[in-house]
């Protein structure tokens, strides 16, 4: 019997090893906990491919798959044409721009005294990151929320210290319903805050919140909720105040602009009573064709799988899934990557 099991051991010791390929990812901190899943179970699936992500902000998935340095990018706001076209000439092929997942940025405070939901308007927010609202008690953060007890107490306005695609979502909203926002600050993944406190990825906004008595700033809803930070609810294109939840985030996606066949489209603001107007797509950011043919195929595969059975993990992480009419767009677009 001892004899049998030796035998045994030495014939699986004398197996070739499995060819494990490794596909590396850099860019959004905003769906990092939905892809951590789906690349742990797609390894589960295909145990002989790893993928390896650097959660780094959108601004640095742009730049490295600009760059060529890795095998795909992740970004929270579409490339820009001037970036495709760079891309383009430095990769030698197209970045496809392909939605993974629907998310919702929210407004998270440390109010002391205050736990429960507050309310803000579109001029309260812009107010409040314009430097011109700065105290908690202000008529204009009040006047949405009688009954609140609000302190006299400093505002301290927390927003990312990188190059980010949740702060292009947020900065996209604040440059819709706000002028003077648009004309100071304006849209971007990078802007020139006229206030605040810089902190680096979704994760560092959060933990600067957490600490900081009297703080607000602008997570994607899935840190809010892990890290149990209140977050509040916004007034929306229809007048109604809403709190992001995935239902909020599915009716802004029905209701937006019609996907472009490049699928590089905003959601902000937009109309309908039950839409919650800080929602987005976030984007892979996918070469068409890959410098090894191998990768290439293990890309379109996960992509593939992604849409389909990845879409079915997105609630139970915060996330809304992809419309079934941007599914069946996507797979065709899959079939061009290589």
């Amino acid at each position: 019997m001892r004899r049998t099991t030796l035998l045994f051991v030495c014939a699986l010791l004398a197996l070739p090893a499995v060819a494990q390929t490794t596909l590396n990812g850099a860019g959004a901190t905003f769906p990092y906990p939905m892809y951590s899943k789906w690349f742990s179970e797609y390894h589960k699936l295909h145990p002989d491919v790893q993928v390896n992500y650097q959660s780094i902000g959108s601004g640095g998935g742009i730049r490295q798959v600009t760059e060529g340095t890795v095998d795909f990018g992740a970004s929270d706001m579409p490339m820009t044409d001037g970036q495709l076209a760079e891309a383009q000439g430095k990769v030698k092929t197209k970045v496809l721009n392909l939605p993974s997942v629907l998310g919702a940025v929210v407004p998270a405070y440390n109010i002391p005294g205050v736990s429960g939901e507050v309310k803000f308007t579109p001029d309260s927010l812009a107010g409040i990151f314009l430097g011109k609202i700065t105290k908690w008690n202000d008529k204009a953060i009040t006047s949405a929320n009688p009954g609140v007890n609000f302190p006299d107490k400093d505002i301290i306005v927390v927003h990312r210290s990188d190059g980010s695609g949740t702060t292009f979502i947020w900065t996209d909203y604040l440059s819709k319903i706000s002028g003077d926002w648009k004309n100071q600050v304006g849209s971007g993944t990078s802007v020139r805050w006229p206030i605040g406190l810089g902190g680096k990825g979704n994760e560092g906004v959060a933990g600067s919140i957490r600490q900081l008595q009297g703080s607000i700033g602008y997570v994607e809803l899935i840190y809010a909720v892990q890290n149990n930070i209140p977050f509040g609810s916004v007034r929306n294109a229809g007048g109604a105040f809403l709190k992001a939840s995935l239902e909020g985030v599915t009716a802004a996606a029905a209701t937006a602009p019609k996907m472009p066949a490049d699928f590089r489209v905003s959601i902000t603001n937009a109309p309908g009573k039950d839409a919650y107007p800080i929602s987005s797509f976030t984007w892979l950011l996918i070469p068409a064709q890959s410098k090894d043919a191998a990768k290439g195929k293990i890309l379109a595969d996960f992509l593939n799988w992604m849409v389909t059975d990845g879409q079915k993990m997105t609630a139970a992480l915060s996330y809304a899934p992809l419309p079934e009419s941007v599914v069946q767009k996507e797979k065709e677009a899959i079939k061009q990557v290589r």
